[in-house]
């Protein structure tokens, strides 16, 4: 019998999505290889439950789903996206054409395999390396992925270097959509953000924000008076929202659901990473992808604002970042559990939770 506390293993999903779970005593996270190194799962196991995102369309299956001709990366994007966690990189949002290739939609990391090697697999901790090089930058991108013994914490660690012999823009974020039944109405959302900034573009069909508008967190103006955006709605409260925290005292947020007793929080730092889109899709968007059935929100740790494009940010807020020929740019993230029926005062940057009173 294998007593080990933590663990590493490729399995398959489905009939043929390869994917790699790690796991500890506290947490399970699956990885899709074959598909941006996405996190699919992240699951509490102390109470069964996987916080993320799962797309109704489901996994898309090699050999099994027709290979589909998307007249866009934006479609392609979507039909793809199973849900769960991307890693967005060396675009976000729109599609744009840079040094005379078109950037596809939220990047092209997020679509291509990954390799992966495991570099720790003892009873005390687990980590593994997953790695790619991109075909239209000439980026390579690495991320290493750690739990250990006893601690409800997934680290990640992320490098990104350019190859080329030219100065490279670009945009990074992490994108980790949350979903039932751990998303609900019951749920809240803390941060050390002080600013929310609406997304001058994005009207959406149910969208009650002030397209641009600049509020002190958490609330913002709309249409109806001042709107309390810590309060998550419920599945029947239809919305559609984009916008952005800034102004990070220190860089974290956390999630709480207060009726199930449990949140996750993702903490970093703030100098690396100074924005986090909120996008909030509760069963609002009407027609491809969504049809108004899909029940989902992220905040999503970025370099960069607006998720407009690489281009777009470089003309609009300059908020892109850019490496030299051989350079390299690093971050780390940490996503954490815990129970709390009251939410989060506080996250520090070794992922320690300070719950409310």
């Amino acid at each position: 019998m294998n007593d080990q506390i933590c663990r590493v293993q490729e399995v398959t999903l489905g009939r043929a999505v390869r994917a790699l779970r790690i796991e500890n005593d506290l947490l399970a996270t699956t990885i899709l290889l074959d598909k941006g190194a996405d996190i699919y799962e992240l699951i509490y196991k102390p109470k069964a439950l996987d916080v993320l995102w799962k797309s109704p369309w489901g996994l898309k299956e090699p050999g099994r789903d027709p290979a589909g001709h998307a007249p866009n990366s934006e479609e392609a994007w979507l039909e793809h996206y199973a849900g769960g966690w991307q890693e967005l990189f060396p675009n976000g949002g729109d599609a744009c054409v840079y040094k005379g290739v078109e950037l596809c939609f939220h990047g092209e990391a997020s679509m291509i395999a990954w390799d992966y090697e495991v570099t720790q697999d003892d009873a005390k901790a687990v980590e593994v390396r997953l790695h790619a090089r991109l075909r239209r930058s000439p980026f390579s991108i690495e991320r290493w992925m750690r739990v250990e013994a006893g601690r409800p914490v997934l680290r990640l660690r992320g490098k990104v270097t350019n190859h080329g012999g030219e100065v490279m823009d670009y945009m990074w974020s992490h994108h980790p959509a949350f979903g039932a039944p751990f998303l609900s109405g019951a749920c809240r959302i803390d941060t050390g953000a002080q600013t929310l900034v609406v997304d001058d573009a994005y009207a959406g069909t149910h969208n009650p924000l002030n397209l641009g508008a600049r509020s002190s967190w958490p609330l913002a103006p709309s249409g109806s008076g001042l709107l309390d955006l810590s309060r998550v709605p419920a599945a029947h409260q239809r919305r559609d929202i984009l916008a952005y925290f800034t102004d990070y005292e220190t860089g974290w947020y956390a999630l709480t659901n207060t009726e199930l007793g449990v949140g996750v929080g993702l903490v970093w730092p703030q100098e690396v990473l100074p924005y986090a889109w909120f996008w909030q899709e509760m069963n609002a968007s009407p027609g491809f992808p969504f049809y108004q059935n899909c029940y989902v929100m992220a905040i999503e740790p970025a370099t960069s604002i607006p998720g407009q494009g690489l281009v777009t940010v470089m003309h609009k807020t300059g908020a892109h970042r850019t490496l030299a020929p051989g350079e390299s740019a690093e971050m780390t993230l940490q996503a954490v559990f815990y129970e709390s029926t009251s939410g989060v005062a506080h996250l520090s940057e070794d992922a320690a939770v300070t719950l409310k009173a």
